[in-house]
C-alpha cells in the first residue's frame, strides 16, 4: 500500500510540476511578447494630447451602452463619468433591466430625462423594453427601462437601439477615463478590418472621485480588494497584451470593450443565455469572420482605461470567482470545435487551449496536488525535501510572473506612484499565496462543480459606492 502511495504522490507530484511549468512558461512568453507592445504605447502616450485628438474629425461616433441593475449608489456618478468623457461624437445610452431600487428615479431626477421615442435599429430578440426617456439638458444622454432579462440581454436592447458605427460596452459602474475612448478607437483609425478592441479594466475602490473622474489613484484600504489589483495587473499588463501581440486575444471584457455595430449584430449579439457573455462574444467573432475568411482583427488597447468597483468581501468575491469559472468552462465547451483547429488560428491553436489548460482544469490540478501533500502528511509517507522544493519552486514561479507584471505596468502605464502603493503591490506578490490563492482554487472549485450540473445562476453582486470628493 505504501509503495502504491509513493508512485501515485510521484506521479501527482510530476503533474502538479508539470502544470507550474507549463504556466511559467505561458506566462513567461505573454510577458516576453508585452515588453515590445507596452514599449510601442509609451512611445505613442508621449505624443498623445487629448485636446489634439478632440479636433480631430476622423474620429469614428461611438454609442456607449451602460447596462444597469439596483444600481442606485453609483448609477448618478457613473453616467456623470460617461458624460464628461472627452469625445466629439458619442451617445451615452442607459439601459435599466428592470430594478428593483430607486435607480430609474434617480437618473430620471438628477439628469431632467423625459419621454421620448427611440427606433430600433436591429432585431435581436430580447425581453420587453417598456419605455424609454431623453435629457433635455444632455441631448446624448439616452435611458431605457426594460423588464428583467439579465445583463446580456441589456446589452442587446442597447445594441438593437445602436445609430453609431461604434458601440462601447461597459458595466453600470463604469468610469472612463477622460481619454478612454481616444484611445480604444484609435485601432479602427489604422485599420479598417477592425471589429473589436479590449480596454484596460482598473479597480476605483478608495480611489478619489470627483466629478465622474478617478483623479487620485491608490491602492484599496481592504485587503481582498488590494488581491484584485495584482490579479487585475497580471491579466492586463502582461497576459492580454501578449496574446494581443501574437493576433490571438481570446476575450474581450465586458466591462469596457469596442465593438464594430454590424459585426456583433452579425453574429447575433450576446447570448443571455450563457454567464460567460464577453468571452462567448469575442470567441464568436473569431469564428464568423474565420469560418467565412473574412479580414479581421481583434485588439486591445491598454492604454484605455475603465475604472470599476471590484468584490470588497470574500463572499461576494466567491460569487463572482465562481461564476467566472462556470462561464468559461461554459463557452470553451460550447465552442470547443475552435480548440487545437488550425481553422481558428491561433487562438484556436494556442490561446484557446492555454485558457483552457491553465485557467479552466488549474483548480483540479492543484486542489489534486494539496491533497496528496495532506495524505502524505498523514500516512508519514512525505518526502520533507522533495515537498519543500516543489512548494518553492511553485511559489517563486508565481512570484517572479506577478512581479514581471507589476514592472510592465509601472514601465507602460505607472498608475500606482507612491512608494507606499509599490510596497503594498510587492508584499501581495507573496502573501497572496499563503491562503488568497487557495480561496481562489476552491472558488473555482465550486464552478465546476456547478458547470458539471448545469447551475447557470448569476449570484448577487453588492455596490458601496464610490469614495467622491467634493468639488
Amino acid at each position: 500500500m505504501t509503495d502504491l502511495f509513493h508512485a501515485l504522490f510521484w506521479a501527482v507530484s510530476g503533474l502538479t510540476l508539470g502544470f507550474f511549468v507549463a504556466i511559467a512558461a505561458t506566462y513567461s512568453a505573454t510577458t516576453a511578447l508585452a515588453f515590445p507592445a507596452l514599449l510601442r504605447l509609451r512611445r505613442w502616450s508621449r505624443t498623445f494630447h487629448v485636446g489634439e485628438a478632440a479636433g480631430a474629425t476622423s474620429a469614428p461616433p461611438i454609442t456607449l451602452i451602460a447596462p444597469m441593475y439596483n444600481e442606485e449608489t453609483v448609477c448618478v456618478e457613473a453616467v456623470r463619468a460617461l458624460l464628461g468623457v472627452e469625445y466629439p461624437s458619442k451617445e451615452i445610452l442607459v439601459v435599466d433591466d428592470g430594478s428593483k431600487d430607486r435607480t430609474a428615479e434617480r437618473l430620471i431626477e438628477a439628469f431632467d430625462l423625459v419621454p421620448a421615442v427611440r427606433h430600433r435599429t436591429a432585431r435581436i430578440e430580447t425581453a420587453e423594453v417598456l419605455r424609454s426617456y431623453r435629457s433635455r439638458s444632455r441631448p446624448d444622454l439616452w435611458f431605457i427601462q426594460k423588464a428583467n432579462g439579465g445583463r446580456s440581454d441589456a446589452i442587446n436592447v442597447g445594441i438593437n437601439h445602436c445609430r453609431t458605427p461604434l458601440l462601447c460596452t461597459l458595466d453600470g459602474d463604469s468610469l472612463l477615463a477622460p481619454d478612454a475612448l481616444y484611445r480604444v478607437a484609435q485601432p479602427y483609425l489604422e485599420d479598417r478590418t477592425t471589429v473589436a478592441v479590449a480596454g484596460t479594466i482598473g479597480i476605483v475602490n478608495d480611489c478619489g472621485v470627483r466629478g465622474g473622474r478617478v483623479e487620485e489613484i491608490r491602492m484599496p484600504r481592504g485587503w481582498v480588494a488590494r488581491f484584485q489589483v495584482l490579479e487585475y495587473i497580471r491579466a492586463f499588463a502582461a497576459s492580454r497584451v501578449g496574446w494581443n501581440a501574437i493576433d490571438a486575444l481570446p476575450l474581450i471584457s465586458g466591462a469596457f470593450g469596442l465593438f464594430r455595430r454590424s459585426a456583433v449584430v452579425a453574429v447575433g449579439g450576446l447570448d443571455p443565455d450563457t454567464v460567460g457573455e464577453d468571452f462567448e462574444l469575442t470567441l464568436k467573432l473569431h469564428r464568423y469572420h474565420r469560418e467565412r475568411g473574412l479580414p479581421y482583427r481583434v485588439d486591445f488597447a491598454p492604454g484605455a482605461v475603465s475604472w470599476t468597483e471590484c468584490p470588497s468581501t470574500l463572499a461576494v468575491l466567491g460569487r463572482q470567482r465562481d461564476r467566472w469559472q462556470r462561464g468559461g468552462l461554459e463557452v470553451v465547451w460550447k465552442h470547443r470545435r475552435m480548440l487545437f483547429n488550425p481553422r481558428y488560428g491561433r487562438v484556436g491553436m494556442i490561446s484557446l487551449p492555454s485558457f483552457l489548460l491553465i485557467e479552466m482544469l488549474g483548480p483540479l490540478v492543484e486542489a489534486v496536488g494539496y491533497g496528496v501533500l495532506v495524505a502524505s502528511l498523514i500516512l508519514g509517507v512525505l518526502n520533507v525535501p522533495v515537498a519543500l522544493l516543489l512548494l518553492g519552486l511553485a511559489l517563486a514561479l508565481g512570484v517572479c510572473q506577478s512581479i514581471a507584471a507589476v514592472a510592465l505596468e509601472q514601465f507602460a502605464l505607472r498608475r500606482y506612484t507612491s512608494l507606499r502603493d509599490l510596497a503594498l503591490l510587492l508584499v501581495m506578490v507573496v502573501a497572496e499565496n499563503l491562503g488568497y490563492r487557495q480561496l481562489t482554487v476552491w472558488w473555482r472549485l465550486q464552478g465546476v462543480w456547478k458547470f458539471l450540473r448545469k447551475d447557470s445562476s448569476w449570484g448577487e453582486m453588492t455596490r458601496t459606492g464610490f469614495a467622491t470628493t467634493s468639488t
